[in-house]
C-alpha cells in the first residue's frame, strides 16, 4: 500500500503538519528534523499527492535542473541531494544537460523549460543574457554556484576564504615553492577557478614569495587532469614542494602522478585539496571540506519555500560553511624538496 503523511509522521515521531512543513522546505522545523522526515519519506516511498495539489495550484509539480556536467562529482551530488528534497515533496525534476555550447546555446535560445516547471535549480553560471532569459520564465530561480546576482537565490561557500586557508596552511608549513592545480578550463563563466587563483595569489604575494607561472597546470576538474598537471609541474626546472588542487579530484590525479614517479607524500611533495570529496578520508588527503550535498539540499528547499509563499522576500545569498581537514598528505618541506 502506498504510504500516507501519517505514516510518516507516525515512523518520525512527529505531527502531519510537520511534515509537510519539512517536505515543503517551509520554517520552523529544525535542520535534524527535516533530515529525519525526508529520511523517512524516501524510505516508506512516500511522495505528496501531487494530482490534489495540481488542481489546486495550477502547477506542473516540475522543477527544472541546469547542469554543466551531469556526470561529474560535485554536480551529481548537488542534483542528487536536490532530487530528494523535491521528491519528497511530490516535484519531478525536469534535467538538462548543457556541457557544450552548442546545448547551451540552444537551450537559451529555445527555452524548453517555458510553462513546463515551476521552478529553476541552476549549476551553471549565466551570463547577463541568459540570466534575462530565465527571469523573464516568472520563476523562483536558485543556484549553488558563482556569487550573488538579481534575480537568483544563491547557496553556496566562500570560494576565496577557503582557498585562502589552504595556501596559508602550506605556507604556514614553511614551503615556498607553492604550486596550483587549476580548472581554468571549467564549465563556461564559471567563477570558482578564478576566486579559488586570486586567493593564491594573495597569499603568495602576504608571505612576500614571488609567483612563478611555471607553477600552474590545468587540471580540468578532472583526476586524469589532475594526474597530467602534477606530472607538467614535476617537469618544470625547479618542482614545487607543495601543491594546492582546486578540487579533490584533480589532488587524487596529482598523488596518482607523484607514485608514478616514486615521490612520498608528503616527504618530498606535500599536496591540499578542496571539496572533502567521500574518498578524501579514504587517502587521507588534506583538504578544505565544503558542504555539497547540503548545498543541493538547501537550495531545493528554498525553492520550495518560494512556491509556498509566493509573496515573501527569498534570500539573496545563504553562505555554508567551510573548513580545512587537516590528513595525512602535508607536512613541513624537506630541505632539498623534490629531485
Amino acid at each position: 500500500m502506498t504510504a500516507s503523511i501519517n505514516d510518516v509522521a507516525r515512523a518520525a515521531g512527529v505531527s502531519a503538519s510537520t511534515v509537510s512543513r519539512a517536505l515543503r522546505g517551509r520554517p520552523g522545523v529544525s535542520g535534524e528534523v527535516r533530515d529525519r522526515i525526508v529520511a523517512v519519506a524516501a524510505q516508506l516511498g512516500y511522495t505528496a499527492s501531487r494530482s490534489a495539489s495540481s488542481l489546486a495550484s495550477g502547477r506542473t509539480h516540475t522543477i527544472g535542473v541546469l547542469v554543466p556536467y551531469v556526470g561529474r562529482w560535485f554536480f551529481g551530488t548537488v542534483l542528487d541531494a536536490a532530487e530528494k528534497v523535491f521528491s519528497a515533496a511530490g516535484y519531478d525534476v525536469l534535467l538538462y544537460n548543457l556541457g557544450s555550447p552548442e546545448t547551451r546555446k540552444r537551450f537559451f535560445t529555445r527555452l524548453p523549460v517555458r510553462k513546463r516547471v515551476d521552478a529553476v535549480l541552476s549549476l551553471l553560471i549565466p551570463d547577463d543574457g541568459e540570466s534575462a532569459a530565465l527571469r523573464s520564465l516568472g520563476v523562483p530561480l536558485t543556484t549553488t554556484v558563482g556569487g550573488p546576482r538579481p534575480g537568483f537565490t544563491v547557496v553556496g561557500i566562500d570560494d576565496r576564504a577557503g582557498a585562502e586557508s589552504a595556501v596559508r596552511h602550506l605556507v604556514n608549513l614553511g614551503h615556498r615553492r607553492i604550486g596550483m592545480i587549476s580548472g581554468a578550463s571549467g564549465p563556461l563563466h564559471w567563477t570558482t577557478p578564478i576566486e579559488r587563483r586570486n586567493s593564491y595569489l594573495d597569499v603568495l604575494a602576504d608571505a612576500g614569495i614571488e609567483h612563478d607561472p611555471a607553477l600552474e597546470a590545468d587540471g580540468d576538474y578532472t583526476v586524469e587532469g589532475g594526474e597530467r598537471a602534477m606530472t607538467e609541474l614535476l617537469a618544470a626546472s625547479r618542482p614545487p614542494t607543495a601543491v594546492f588542487a582546486q578540487s579533490d579530484e584533480m589532488a587524487m590525479g596529482a598523488l596518482r602522478a607523484l607514485r608514478r614517479h616514486r615521490l612520498k607524500v608528503p616527504d618530498d611533495v606535500s599536496v591540499v585539496g578542496f571539496d572533502d570529496h567521500e574518498l578524501a578520508d579514504v587517502v587521507g588527503l588534506t583538504t578544505v571540506a565544503q558542504p555539497v550535498a547540503e548545498q543541493g539540499a538547501e537550495a531545493a528547499r528554498l525553492l520550495l519555500r518560494q512556491l509556498d509563499e509566493p509573496g515573501a522576500e527569498p534570500p539573496g545569498h545563504v553562505q555554508m560553511p567551510i573548513r580545512l581537514v587537516l590528513r595525512e598528505t602535508t607536512a613541513p618541506p624537506r630541505p632539498r624538496g623534490p629531485r
